[in-house]
């Protein structure tokens, strides 16, 4: 079920609802006002890590409140928003006034499925949002499909994750090393001269550890070669002062763990989620 709930002090802001779970934040008249405070961190870190006009895949578009900030923000983006929910699809488009195709084109489908069917080294960021009830679905959630997000991504692409949990976060251990993974697997022969992609864990401190439900966000760095146009700084795209800073004065301030020593003792001795083998 589809409920729109009014904000209390603001009619014009809607909270989408999907059986009786917050799904979207939408302000009529300000689509950079993103609501949830995952996406503020989202938002930043493409503010500090890209820039111009990005191809964007959303995995579970819901209401597109991210899509509708990213076409505001960036003109001439060009943006795929995938949801399963077919009506869901239909009432945003009715209800949000939506950008239209080429600027944001939707499907309906199986995240994973309508993933597998996109070109090649075709976006600049992929970001995965989707659930069912409280919990992502296990096949988004495998080394075998971020190496698909991998394939779908340019050099130097962003992959967001929205990853919710709760103490003692088992699941988003074992997505950064999932994540982790997934990178060295993919990182092309030293002689290729690459910059090393990177992994970062981002939320409050208290989440962080350990100490209360909540949603963390996910950052994988696809590799580059020294020749691509978006450089890191000497600590890495991640490691920039201004998106530190940016984090610490989000209305919900907020940390990074970026570094290899950091993610390896996030995920500890956590388990890679593999595709499940049928003998």
């Amino acid at each position: 079920m589809v409920e729109l709930v009014p904000d209390r002090d603001d009619p014009r802001a809607l909270t989408v609802m999907i059986n009786g779970v917050p799904s979207s934040f939408i302000d009529l008249d300000d689509p950079r006002n993103v609501g949830f405070e995952y996406m503020d961190i989202m938002c930043a870190v493409l503010d500090h890590t890209r820039t111009g006009a990005l191809d964007v895949v959303h995995l579970g578009a819901a209401g597109c409140a991210m899509a509708r900030s990213i076409d505001a923000t960036r003109p001439g983006s060009r943006q795929i928003g995938i949801d399963i929910d077919a009506r869901l699809i239909d009432l945003a488009r009715t209800w949000f006034d939506l950008p239209r195709s080429p600027r944001l084109r939707l499907r309906a489908g199986d995240a994973r499925a309508q993933l597998a069917t996109l070109a090649t080294a075709s976006a600049d960021v992929v970001i995965r949002d989707v659930f069912a009830g409280d919990t992502t679905p296990a096949h988004l959630l495998t080394q075998e499909f971020v190496a698909d997000v991998l394939r779908v991504l340019r050099p130097g692409g962003i992959y967001l994750v929205n990853c919710a949990d709760r103490p003692p976060l088992d699941g988003a251990r074992a997505e950064v090393a999932t994540l982790r993974a997934a990178l060295e697997a993919a990182r092309p022969p030293v002689e290729d001269v690459t910059i090393p992609g990177e992994v970062g864990i981002i939320s409050e401190p208290a989440l962080l550890k350990s100490r209360r439900y909540g949603n963390l966000v996910l950052v994988l760095v696809a590799a580059s070669s020294g020749t691509d146009a978006q450089q890191p700084g000497p600590d890495g795209v991640l490691g920039s002062a201004g998106l530190a800073r940016a984090l610490r004065t989000l209305a919900v301030p907020a940390q990074i763990l970026h570094t290899e020593a950091e993610t390896a003792k996030f995920a500890g001795q956590a388990r890679v989620f593999h595709d499940a083998v049928t003998p």
